[in-house]
């Protein structure tokens, strides 16, 4: 059995799903404290995603520690296509809620100063959110990868 750091059913791989729930909880939080957000689609499309990732981070973190606690190996490859197949779909979810948020985020505060019109958006609230919601990405893409690097290797 390979030992890639951020591989299911390791220590820095519960840390990692951990550390992506805080994270997406955050970001979720910071757009949702703000007003106004659900009018737009690309923020609604980011919590959508922040959601799921919310879902899938809390459900492979528990099965982490599941398998820390009794000393289950999840280093199989049924296990491992399946979880790799969802962290990449997650990823991309992520990955694009992200951007097209950030992207609306830019429009409003930069070309069309939306932000300095209309005092009731929370405008500093939705960059924090994106910023928190790339980070979320990163970690998302680093589980990723490391899954993907253990399912090729054990081939």
């Amino acid at each position: 059995m390979k030992r890639v750091a951020g591989s299911p059913g390791t220590w820095s791989g519960m840390a990692l799903r951990l550390s992506q729930c805080v994270f997406a909880v955050a970001s979720t939080f910071s757009m949702v404290s703000g007003f106004g957000y659900s009018n737009y689609s690309a923020f609604f499309y980011m919590n959508l995603a922040l959601i799921l990732q919310i879902m899938w981070s809390l459900g492979l973190a528990c099965k982490d520690i599941f398998a820390l606690r009794n000393k289950k190996d999840l280093h199989t490859q049924d296990n491992l296509f399946i979880i790799v197949m969802v962290d990449w779909v997650v990823a991309i979810f992520m990955f694009s809620g992200a951007c097209s948020s950030a992207s609306l985020t830019i429009f409003f505060m930069w070309d069309v100063h939306f932000c300095e019109a209309y005092t009731r958006l929370a405008c500093r609230q939705f960059a924090l959110s994106v910023v928190l919601a790339f980070i979320t990405w990163l970690l998302q893409a680093a589980s990723s990868f490391s899954g993907f690097w253990l399912l090729v290797s054990l081939f």
